[in-house]
């Protein structure tokens, strides 16, 4: 069993290959990766900054082309040369530790691009939830994503990485007050509905905003935003009229095109008399064209223009970070005991099924010349049975102990070749020559 993880995030990859393969529904993606005999199990995870797949495969070298064609064929919905060379220079791979390691650091926001913000592990565990339901998750990286919750959770109580809330939403606010100096007088635009903007209505709020609209395509949900916030709530046919109120526009909606043509923000600006407006893309597909970028009025920033605000926060967790690393280690090397022990099993039950063939068979031959009554015959079996057992538990007992150390899986091969496991016929009963020469030596 192996473990592979096949992706990119913000660091690898520009916003325009990242929302070529963005997912909304899991669910269908994994199934099509579950039919491949290569993928035993799966879990995907897509958000604004990155798209991750880890798998639990037999076979590391034909997973990982399977996930290849997968990023090509299914997500970006191509296979030509250009996207073929796009993902080549933008997809990572980690196997095994390297894997367990990296799912722990995502999970725990030591890789985000805001390191710290509290969004990554609701998405995580959102990702790992979709893959549970649609039957991709099973009993390894089931565990995996356990102990990756369980070391987030470590992480932010015991070091200070996320003090002062951090987000991508809150570093967005930060670069208005930048361009604004002053958020009291201006008016905002929220699109969207979801965690990241009732975080950024949030945020305006405590930096002095004091109008705000949000626009969604559900009403109800705008509505509890707005009452929440006391904003107001509108739909999105009312982006135009909205645009034209707006000083500082902030979008997060799912969708495959974007809302804010540049015919809209044209007809906007004209009605704004040239008054400038800051607009801010976080949503992945992006939601505003960057063909507005030729108005000098505006200012647009999509998720990716974000990382030097994000830097400076980063630059005053750094210190924590070096604490957190080392919890990230601790959690990585119990998980990867676990997993590594669970390599043994196969082998001790090999061992366990060899020697019970050789003891049953021994024992029936013995029987057929013995004319036992039924008690004394299941007090020979009983007897034969504690024998092995006995003989069996120590070097069991030490096998699954060295298994879970680095160096276990050496132990496991040594068992292998001196048992003879992997020699045909060898996880059955003894050959008739083996059992000539049981016999030929036997001293009585």
């Amino acid at each position: 069993m192996k473990l592979l993880l096949v992706g990119m995030n913000h660091r690898s990859a520009p916003l325009e290959v990242r929302e070529r393969l963005a997912v909304e529904d899991p669910a269908p993606m994994l199934r099509k990766l579950l039919a491949s005999e290569e993928i035993d199990e799966a879990v995907l995870l897509s958000t604004c900054n990155r798209i991750e797949v880890v798998v639990l495969t037999r076979n590391a070298d034909a997973a990982r082309m399977r996930l290849g064609s997968f990023f090509r064929r299914d997500l970006a919905g191509s296979d030509d040369g250009a996207i073929a060379r796009a993902l080549d220079e933008s997809l990572y791979e980690h196997r095994d530790g390297d894997a367990m390691r990296h799912v722990l650091r995502v999970t725990s926001a030591l890789d985000s691009m805001v390191v710290g913000e509290p969004q990554i592990l609701g998405q995580t565990k959102e990702a790992y939830r979709a893959a549970v339901e649609c039957g991709a998750s099973g009993p390894i990286l089931d565990r995996l994503f356990q102990r990756a919750f369980a070391t987030a959770k470590r992480v932010r109580n015991d070091t200070r990485i996320a003090e002062g809330s951090v987000s991508v939403a809150r570093v967005a606010v930060s670069l208005a007050r930048q361009i604004f100096e002053e958020l009291e007088d201006k008016r905002a635009l929220l699109v969207g509905a979801g965690e990241m903007i009732e975080m950024a209505l949030a945020a305006l709020r405590d930096n002095g905003l004091q109008r705000a609209a949000v626009a969604n395509r559900t009403a109800e949900r705008a509505a509890r935003l707005a009452v929440e916030f006391g904003a107001t709530a509108h739909g999105l046919d009312e982006l135009p009229a909205l645009l034209v109120e707006s000083d500082v526009v902030l979008t997060c909606i799912g969708g495959d095109r974007p809302i804010l043509t540049r015919e809209v923000v044209k007809t906007a600006l004209h009605a704004r008399r040239s008054s400038p407006m800051f607009i801010i893309d976080i949503g992945v597909p992006r939601n505003v064209d960057p063909a507005i970028d030729e108005f000098d009025e505006v200012y647009r920033y999509d998720i990716d223009d974000l990382v030097g605000v994000a830097n400076e926060n980063a630059e005053e967790r750094r210190r924590e970070m070096v604490r957190a690393e080392a919890i990230v280690a601790e959690e990585q090397q119990r998980f990867d005991g676990w997993f590594t022990a669970l390599r043994a099993v196969p082998t001790i039950k090999h061992l366990r099924s060899r020697v019970e063939a050789m003891r049953s068979a021994e024992v029936e031959r013995a029987l057929a010349r013995l004319d036992l009554p039924e008690a004394e015959r299941s007090a020979v079996e009983a007897l034969t049975r504690a024998i092995v057992n006995k003989i069996l538990h120590t070097p069991l007992s030490r096998l699954r102990q060295e298994a879970e150390r680095e160096e276990g899986m050496a132990y496991l091969e040594v068992a292998r070749l001196l048992f003879g496991l992997d020699e045909p016929g060898g996880d059955d009963s003894q050959s008739d020559g083996a059992r000539s020469e049981s016999e030929d030596s036997d001293p009585t």
